[in-house]
């Protein structure tokens, strides 16, 4: 077979491979899980409360989640979700839920125990049983059962005795029991089946008890323990605090929704034609094992359950800027070793090879930060957290294992052993050989020293800083109600409204404005600092519905819920840092580690600076951008130390502070180029998404942006100079070897037919 002949089978055997995974995986993907913000619904935060004063146990707070979860069936929500948070919080997110007032009313009323007999008739309450008294226990043949600890022995003797003289002598045990729905005649062949109905148990009474009981029954383990958080929920002395809320009409989810995966699309169709125009062949390559990444990342996020949000889906995106990162510090070294006059062949290998640690590395630095925002992170935010995680773990086996397999494939063919410009972009007039020993095109920044200049970028950094001090000592942060308490609403109508409109409406509704922002001719969001109550919402709701004819989405926060955002906040920026100086000290040196984190500090400092200037919102998602920048300009700082600590071995000894600013400068040279290339992949999607996404993650967008562009500048100016200031005193001192240092290096895998003939 011809080398032509040998490309056009290989490309035709992707093709189908990539439309197989599409049929393979659409059908999977209709069945995802929607965030509210996606499709509409209710979402509420309570607080479990003890009546009495004392303390909530991790017990009561689990019986309370039962009781919810009962309720919820009840409401006949598709895709519910209900969470633990902390020590005693519960989160309900009811997605599609169309009467969200019913919904409230029934989530937060007391759990109601009651006895009663087959005809529906009151026996008992929950008053005869202790608090919290129901426990697992096992009968005289080790069957599961649950074990009632009664409080009023008199009345409950008296009950049972008299249940035991009847014709039907069962007790019927319900868990809210309505009298206007429920009927024991209705319910008899589903009492016991804990997921389709309130009535949870029912037993014959043969003589009267003056004891604690037992109810035993055909159980499972599982079913006992359930049965038992649910009686309990019955007879706790507990209630709901509703501390947060938000309601999202359907209308705008699906809007958001449209806009988000719009912005998508064109983000990752102009991310794959800039590869291409810079890397050709091998980056239509990247551009399919983006579309691979993309549909895999999906596809295990729909397998973990994740339930996909707007911070969810941009996540995604933005990690599809960041997984070309692998691919292109891949291309930058086999383009190195190609114009040094390697062979196509060893270029690749040898590319390869030099490549996979910078790769780890970076990708292990937003893993730190990922994993971190998921566990402080709450509702959408650990959403977030969860798509960057899956993306880093796939960016690992598809951007960069399939990327290179796909590779050498081609390369094998050797068609492209002459024609190394339609490969990867690399022409003949830049490459070494006897006739042309020092290509002027290949180092486009030879004549710029980096380091010799800091000095004028400190200046500017410090300039940058100086005013952004300024602005935050006069002006602050425009706070959203997730760091102050308060309440959004966001109004949608078709009839005419100015500003002016808006502040009158507000001080008829007696609400104090916090800002209110004019999205365009039909859509306003307005933050007020009044934390709404149940009767005050549905208030705001009619008037706007009256005067506009319009559709509002109103979400409350309160001081509870601000207090630990604040605090969890500080906490995750602190800890992520922590994590990133010990892994860069591991993996490098402590001056390295310290000269990278203090870049990030200008990188976060000048996000802060900014939002402050230029006014823009703060709002929790704003905590999810400044830990990407964290581990994204980390990931990119990191690239170019290593290639540094690379030049610095290969020099074997560093004698004098100039050779050192070469070591540096020679290092920022060659990682300058693909620096600016996967930032431009990166904010390519990031732009889209600020353009064509939704209005409701706009800030987090900006964020995004201010954030990648100062992590390059940080990266290219600053992280580097300040590693010459501190390195530049440790010279001629003796340095310890890191103890993986002398374990020798694996070598590739040799395939035939892949990298070997």
């Amino acid at each position: 077979m011809s080398k032509i002949g040998k490309v056009g089978k290989n490309l035709l055997l992707i093709l189908i491979v990539v439309a197989a995974l599409i049929t393979i995986l659409f059908p999977l993907l209709k069945d995802y899980k929607f965030g509210l913000d996606l499709q509409g619904g209710f979402e509420v935060l309570y607080e479990v409360e003890s009546i009495d004063g004392g303390e909530v146990t991790k017990d009561m707070v689990t019986s309370t989640y039962k009781t919810l979860e009962k309720r919820i069936d009840v409401l006949g929500v598709s895709e519910p979700s209900i969470t633990v948070e902390g020590d005693n919080r519960i989160r309900v997110q009811l997605a599609g839920i169309t009467d969200k007032e019913e919904a409230r009313n029934i989530l937060s009323k007391a759990a109601t125990l009651s006895f009663r007999d087959t005809s529906d008739n009151l026996l008992m309450s929950a008053d005869v049983l202790n608090a919290g008294g129901a426990k697992v226990g096992e009968d005289e043949y080790k069957n599961p059962v649950v074990s009632l600890s009664v409080k009023n022995k008199d009345e409950f003797y008296s009950v049972t005795k008299k249940v035991s003289e009847m014709q039907d002598n069962r007790i019927v045990i319900w868990l809210d029991f309505d009298p206007m729905t429920d009927s024991f005649a209705a319910e008899e062949s589903k009492c016991g089946s804990l997921s389709d109905s309130r009535c949870l148990s029912v037993a014959s009474v043969s003589q009267g008890f003056a004891s604690d009981v037992i109810i035993q029954g055909n159980f499972e383990e599982e079913e006992v323990k359930t049965l038992v958080d649910l009686i309990n929920s019955g007879s706790l002395p507990t209630k709901l605090n509703e501390v947060s809320s938000k309601t999202v009409a359907a209308s705008f989810g699906e809007d958001s929704l449209n806009k988000t995966f719009t912005a998508g699309i064109i983000g990752i169709s102009l991310v794959i034609l800039f590869m291409i125009a810079i890397y050709k062949f091998s980056g239509f390559i990247a551009g399919i094992a983006m579309l691979i990444y993309s549909f895999v990342t999906l596809f295990v996020f729909w397998l973990v359950g994740g339930v996909l949000t707007l911070p969810g889906i941009a996540a995604m995106v933005i990690g599809i800027g960041m997984a070309v990162d692998g691919a292109v510090i891949t291309f930058s070294r086999i383009k190195d070793e190609l114009y040094k006059g390697t062979s196509l062949h060893w270029a690749c290998i040898k590319g390869n090879k030099s490549s996979i640690k910078s790769i780890i590395d970076a990708n292990v630095t937003t893993l730190i930060a990922a994993f971190i925002l998921f566990y402080f992170g709450e509702s959408s935010i650990k959403g977030f957290a969860t798509m960057l995680i899956i993306s880093t773990f796939v960016t690992m086996v598809i951007m960069v294992a399939l990327t290179r397999w796909l590779i050498k494939l081609f390369v094998n063919t050797k068609y492209f052993d002459e024609k190394l410009n339609l490969f990867i972009g690399v022409k003949n007039k830049d490459i070494v050989s006897s006739y042309n020993k020092d290509p002027k095109s290949l180092h486009p920044f030879a004549k710029v020293d980096f380091v010799k200049a800091r000095g004028k970028f400190y200046i500017l950094t410090i300039l940058l800083a100086i005013i952004g001090i300024i602005s935050l000592f006069t002006q602050s942060l425009v706070l959203g109600i997730d760091f102050k308490g308060g309440s959004s609403i966001l109004m949608t109508t078709t009839e005419k409204f100015n500003k002016a409109d808006i502040e009158y409406d507000l001080k008829e509704l007696g609400l104090k404005e916090q800002s209110i922002d004019i999205v365009n001719d039909e859509t306003v969001d307005i933050k007020v600092e009044d934390t709404l109550s149940k009767a005050k919402v549905a208030k705001v709701e009619s008037y706007f519905k009256d005067k506009y004819k319009a559709k509002t989405d109103i979400g409350v926060v309160s001081n509870v819920v601000k207090k630990e955002l604040v605090k969890n906040a500080i906490l995750s920026v602190i800890l992520a840092s922590i994590g990133i100086i010990l892994y860069v000290s591991i993996r490098f040196k402590f001056t390295y580690a310290l000269s990278g984190v203090i870049a990030l500090v200008h990188d976060v400092f000048m996000i802060i600076a900014i939002f402050s200037l230029f006014r823009f919102e703060v709002s929790s998602i704003f905590i999810a951008a400044i830990l990407s920048i964290i581990g994204y300009s980390i990931n990119d700082t990191i690239v170019t130390f290593d290639r540094t600590r690379e030049i610095y071995k290969s020099r074997k000894k560093v004698k004098t502070k100039e050779e050192l600013r070469d070591v540096i400068n020679e290092g920022l040279r060659s990682t300058i180029t693909r620096s600016i290339i996967t930032t431009m992949t990166t904010l390519i999607p990031v732009i889209c998404l600020i353009i064509f996404g939704s209005h409701e993650i706009i800030y987090f967008n900006i964020a995004l942006l201010i954030g990648l562009v100062a992590g390059v500048y940080s990266s290219i100016f600053i992280a580097s100079s300040l590693l010459y200031d501190m390195e530049k005193n440790n010279i001629n001192k003796k340095t310890k070897k890191k103890w993986y240092e002398d374990i020798k290096e694996a070598e590739e895998l040799s395939v035939k037919g892949i990298n070997t003939k």
